[in-house]
């Protein structure tokens, strides 16, 4: 007897297509944005812990900046998936290429969001109160980019949201210094955005798709040199601010010195180095976070 022909919904090969698209989709294959995400809010809950953060609450932070990030992907897919086949970087996306369609992508936005809801309900009203505006600035990011020169703008307040969001779960307020790093990492969201921008200015000319990338257009470096100076004074203020000491601005001096370095890579606006300055960008967060913890842990020496 002749053997049946193998189902299509148990083919491995079709299992093994739809998973890889569900990682692609949601960047598990490009952690670059996760780790830039994750920076803030370790930052934020180690400062509002002042170094030593509950497990329970370090973890719950993690995992909702983990899920958030994979959320705002999908979201940012489904928007551009009309636009994404006309730029170079993004035509192979799983919208874009076919290998996964728009029904199963809102699926998955939609169970990210559930489990994104479960955890910021283990916290206070307070931080379940800021996720909804949270929510709201990742969900409508991506339509940024058609009406506004601006969405890094938008991005950097999204990425920054898990700052506040870190201190009402902590102390169940929202102290005034802590504006002065949300403030930071708001600068530094639209300079490492930009420098992704410059990558893709061409194409995204063409399609019409708005960046400050080509906002700026031949200020462009000299713009995020000023942008990089206002960073590194609001984090010097946030030392100020928290009366941290000589690990934290040790660390500030670092960024300050790795910034110069990403200007030096983007003078030419050579798209390689341009990406190349953007995935360096990772180190800041680690040295901001290291300077932190080292500033709690080996105890606060005050600069003056």
């Amino acid at each position: 007897m002749a053997e049946s022909p193998p189902s299509l919904g148990t083919d491995p090969g079709i299992n093994a297509g739809k998973l890889r698209a569900v990682i692609e989709i949601t960047r598990f294959d490009k952690p670059i944005g996760t780790f830039l995400l994750l920076a803030p809010t370790l930052w934020g809950v180690v400062l509002a812990n002042q170094g030593y953060p509950p497990w329970k609450l370090l973890c719950l932070f993690v995992a909702g900046a983990i899920v958030m990030r994979s959320a705002g992907c999908v979201a940012n897919d489904l928007a551009d998936r009309h636009l994404d086949g006309h730029v170079e970087r993004t035509r192979l996306r799983p919208l874009v290429s076919g290998a996964l369609n728009v029904s199963k992508a809102l699926f998955l936005l939609v169970g990210l969001l559930l489990i994104a809801l479960g955890l910021v309900a283990l916290t206070n009203p307070l931080t379940i109160t800021l996720s909804i505006a949270g929510l709201a600035l990742a969900l409508v990011y991506p339509l940024m980019k058609r009406v506004t020169h601006l969405p890094q703008i938008v991005l950097g307040l999204a990425f920054s949201w898990s700052i506040p969001m870190a201190f009402a779960a902590s102390v169940s307020s929202l102290p005034t210094a802590l504006w002065w790093l949300f403030g930071a990492n708001l600068l530094w969201t639209v300079i490492y955005d930009t420098q992704y921008a410059m990558v893709d200015r061409e194409d995204d000319l063409t399609v019409g798709i708005k960046s400050t990338a080509i906002l700026f257009g031949h200020l462009d470096v000299r713009i995020i040199g000023l942008l990089q100076c206002c960073c590194v004074i609001a984090f010097w203020c946030c030392g100020v601010a928290f009366d941290l000491g000589v690990p934290y601005y040790a660390a500030v001096i670092a960024v300050g010195l790795l910034f110069i370095r990403h200007l030096w890579l983007i003078k030419d606006r050579d798209t390689t180095q341009c990406f190349k300055a953007f995935n360096q960008s990772k180190w800041i967060g680690v040295l901001i976070l290291t300077g932190l913890c080292a500033d709690f842990w080996l105890g606060s020496v005050p600069l003056d």
